[in-house]
């Protein structure tokens, strides 16, 4: 992303890539200011209109990681020729750095400040705090609400002495109160907003939702699975809600377009939109990597009510731990790993999501310790050329498609399971595992739902649906009461008093 980022900015600059010395040459003779954002250049005619370009590409993804990077001005005669070529066409592998003594950084969004050091007076924001963390450093959050995101473009640990984000229980919402003097009662107890998201497309709008008084409400949506059509304004009861616009992909379209149209709420008769309590989703993620991250743990941190994902891992990351995280109702996923991610997961719980989890590319990734529950379009989700397991885990599936499993045609997906209690709550629904997959399961309980394996499957200690698997052996399957009294929240005990 930061190189797709620093090349839109070039284009827009009016200068070629940064890596064409003779033209960055050119533009520092001329006298044209360089910014320096880490390791890469950017030259622009002059400051004011390399800003405007900046903001003419700041989306929600490129402001963070804009917002991320150290940006300095440099004019062409304070940049000799040999400090260009050091930034610009050097790749040696420099020498390592003498680590610097570990820190304890300090977030409190009430009373910190993101001029403070972080270590004797608190930052503000958790933004900065990853900005200015370095190896062995970590990063203590308060454990309260936080309406932010944690943004990881580009950072790196050390080899055993990785970068560490505690939440120490911390809540990074995605939801903001919705403003009453922005929306237009147009009937009574319906109320219309043109302008609620400017930044909204197809793909946003797929996973949207309100939330009414603390009350998810999709109206029937999700992106990996069926959805409800939109309803007419006129047929909305109190506590829904629905979009009126341009929200079919035209053909030759893309996800991203910019969709235009209308938001419309319904309340209760002689309520007020104050009183009705009414939230959206505003935030894309919770836990956002992009770029090249490594030597890394993230630890004790729900994410909740993200349009799009709790924890979404793009890019390449190495050596990357997640412990005792949560993602609770979000738009599309709970967790997902894409392109070349690797990470290992201890302890997980995603509950009310699009997806619990939905691993994509050739990422590799491994989860244990994990509860799923009351997800909506598929509990786990595993594709393309990725390498996957999971241990030690229950998934109580009520979305559309309990588990799927699919390669695709430039390889196979590859899975391992070792103790998962997979039982369907709702209606009847088929674990497939699909052609070009391969699954090996070892104490694997399946219950209540059926199996299509048009892939390979092999089975060692499963029972499914009360048959052993191998057939004619003593497959006990996963060892449900552990799993209860380690990975289940208290909320869903009850549902296991009589499994």
């Amino acid at each position: 992303m930061k190189r797709f980022l620093i090349l839109i900015v070039l284009v827009l600059a009016g200068c070629g890539e940064a890596e064409d010395t003779a033209k960055v040459n050119r533009c520092l003779e001329a006298g044209d200011v360089c910014v320096q954002i880490n390791n890469a250049l950017i030259i622009s005619e002059q400051q004011g209109k390399l800003l405007n370009n900046l903001k003419l590409i700041t989306d929600q993804q490129a402001e963070i990681i804009v917002g991320t990077y150290e940006i300095k001005f440099v004019t062409g005669p304070a940049l000799s020729d040999t400090r260009l070529k050091e930034n610009v066409e050097d790749k040696k592998p420099r020498k390592k750095k003498t680590t610097a003594k570990a820190r304890d950084l300090r977030v409190d969004p009430a009373i910190g400040d993101d001029s403070n050091d972080g270590s004797t007076s608190p930052l503000k924001s958790i933004r900065q705090a990853i900005r200015i963390a370095k190896a062995g450093d970590t990063i203590h959050l308060k454990p309260v609400v936080y309406h932010q995101y944690a943004g990881f473009y580009g950072k790196r640990g050390e080899p055993g002495n990785p970068i560490t984000l505690d939440g120490h229980g911390a809540v990074l919402e995605g939801s903001e109160a919705i403003q009453p003097a922005s929306w237009t009662e147009v009937a009574p107890g319906l109320f219309k907003n043109d302008q609620l998201m400017p930044t909204l497309n197809l793909a946003i709008l797929w996973r949207w939702f309100f939330l009414f008084d603390g009350k998810i409400n999709r109206m029937g949506r999700v992106l990996k699975g069926k959805s409800e059509p939109f309803l007419k304004p006129a047929e909305l009861k109190p506590g829904e809600w629905t979009f009126v616009g341009n929200h079919k992909k035209p053909k030759g379209g893309s996800d991203s377009d910019k969709v235009q149209g209308s938001f419309f709420l319904k309340i209760k008769p002689g309520q007020t939109l104050k009183q009705a309590n009414i939230r959206f989703p505003i935030r894309s993620a919770g836990v956002q990597f992009s770029g090249e991250n490594a030597h890394l743990v993230i630890r004790n941190l729900t994410a909740t009510h993200q349009y799009n994902d709790g924890f979404n891992i793009h890019g390449d990351c190495r050596d990357v731990v997640f412990e005792n995280i949560q993602a609770i109702e979000c738009g599309d996923d709970g967790i997902s790993a894409h392109e070349t991610a690797q990470y290992r997961v201890d302890g997980f719980v995603s509950i009310g999501n699009g997806t619990g989890i939905c691993d994509t590319g050739s990422s590799q990734t491994s989860y244990n310790n994990l509860f799923i529950a009351d997800c909506v379009g598929v509990d786990l989700y595993f594709l393309h050329t990725g390498t996957y397991s999971i241990s030690n885990a229950i998934v109580l599936s009520s979305a559309q498609k309990p588990m799927v499993v699919s390669g695709d045609a430039n390889g196979r997906c590859t899975m391992k399971i070792d103790n998962l209690y997979l039982r369907r709550t709702g209606n009847s629904a088929t674990a497939i595992v699909a052609t070009n997959s391969s699954v090996a399961a070892r104490r694997l309980t399946l219950d209540k739902l059926d199996l299509r394996v048009t892939g390979e499957m092999s089975f060692d200690a499963c029972l499914i649906n009360g048959r052993p698997n191998p057939p004619a052996t003593k497959s006990p399957g996963a060892d449900l009461d552990q799993l209860i009294k380690t990975v289940v929240p208290k909320s869903y005990q009850s549902q296991f008093c009589n499994p």
